[in-house]
């Protein structure tokens, strides 16, 4: 019989090229690092593998744990926390969910695609998936020590803003037939109270070791597709930090609509995580003196994101969805960042 795949064609029955030949060359990077060897641009790209997974590991740990501790969570009490999906409280509440997690964006994928799993809306996910990514109160303590408190809660606001609005969108073109619901959609019970439910089954919840392994080895499995791009991605990034000097962009990104648009080529290009882009962010507000394009930078480099357009394509089963992601934020990143280098 045919093999099963998943969205982006991949076999899980044959051996995952990309899962593994990614992860050995960040084990390669790593380890060359550790030694010291000194090599022309090998040391280069050596030093930021390290560094990018130095950030990430905990991030990847967590959304990976996170993951497989949801398996446990009944359905219902996703639906019941987040509210209806078809409705402003329900965004509001996505919105809300999503600043407070303290996950990186590529951890927050792992979460995201679990939400939508567990019968979160379509609108509902992408609102919780570009207000989480560099929100998080670790990254916001950061960024306050490098931008300052004024710039960070514009940038906190601005985020909130973008994912609201494109919250918003999301659902009416699901009701207008444009984008598909979520098939995963469940009815919540009459009188269903989650706390009393949650009550009851702690009660006759006896905790063990094979409870506890069985969170870690469904977590690492359904984790693996956002490894897999996870890993290439910091590759790609670690290439790039090698080969490309900051200060040439550092020269090309000041605050001009040039600047803005090449701030815009740049981080879609560049594949980093919330935690490498927040000090390159920071660095294009304080001496590159734009603001708007350390916006466009964070912002915008969630929204066209590779890892993030593939993983969301591989759960929504849905290109148009995945494309969706950038089409509808980037106008609204690009307006709010022009108006801050104009301040």
């Amino acid at each position: 019989p045919p093999q099963k795949q998943n969205g982006c064609g991949h076999d899980h029955g044959k051996f995952d090229f990309l899962l593994w030949g990614s992860l050995s060359l960040v084990v390669l990077g790593i380890l060359i690092h550790l030694s010291g060897i000194s090599i022309p641009y090998v040391s280069e790209f050596s030093h930021a593998v390290a560094k990018l997974m130095g950030m990430m590991w905990w991030g990847i740990a967590f959304g990976l744990i996170a993951v497989g501790f949801m398996n446990k969570i009944p359905r219902t009490y996703f639906n019941y926390l987040l509210g209806r999906g078809d409705t402003a409280g329900g965004i509001f509440r996505a919105a809300l969910a999503g600043l407070m997690l303290d996950l990186c964006s590529h951890g927050i994928l792992m979460v995201g695609a679990k939400l939508y799993e567990r019968g979160a809306s379509l609108a509902q996910i992408m609102t919780f998936l570009i207000a989480s990514p560099w929100n998080s109160i670790t990254l916001t303590l950061i960024l306050i020590s490098l931008i300052g408190l004024p710039w960070t809660l514009v940038f906190i606001a601005a985020s909130a803003v973008v994912a609201i609005i494109t919250g918003f969108l999301f659902m009416a073109l699901v009701k207008r037939g444009v984008l598909p619901s979520n098939p995963n959609h469940v009815d919540m019970p009459e009188n269903f109270n989650m706390w009393r439910d949650a009550k009851q089954r702690l009660k006759a919840f006896k905790p063990s070791v094979q409870f506890f392994s069985s969170i870690v080895k469904e977590g690492a499995s359904e984790g693996r597709m956002v490894l897999r791009w996870l890993f290439f991605g910091t590759i790609l990034a670690a290439l790039i930090q090698a080969f490309v000097p900051t200060d040439m962009m550092q020269t090309w990104f000041g605050p001009t609509f040039i600047g803005l648009m090449l701030t815009l080529l740049a981080t879609t290009v560049i594949e980093v995580c919330s935690e490498g882009s927040t000090p390159i962010g920071a660095d294009l507000v304080t001496r590159a003196g734009a603001p708007g394009n350390g916006f466009v930078f964070l912002m915008a480099g969630v929204s066209t994101d590779y890892t993030e357009i593939l993983v969301t394509r591989e759960f929504t089963k849905s290109w148009k969805v995945a494309l969706f992601i950038p089409l509808l934020t980037v106008p609204q990143i690009l307006v709010l960042g022009y108006i801050m280098n104009m301040v």
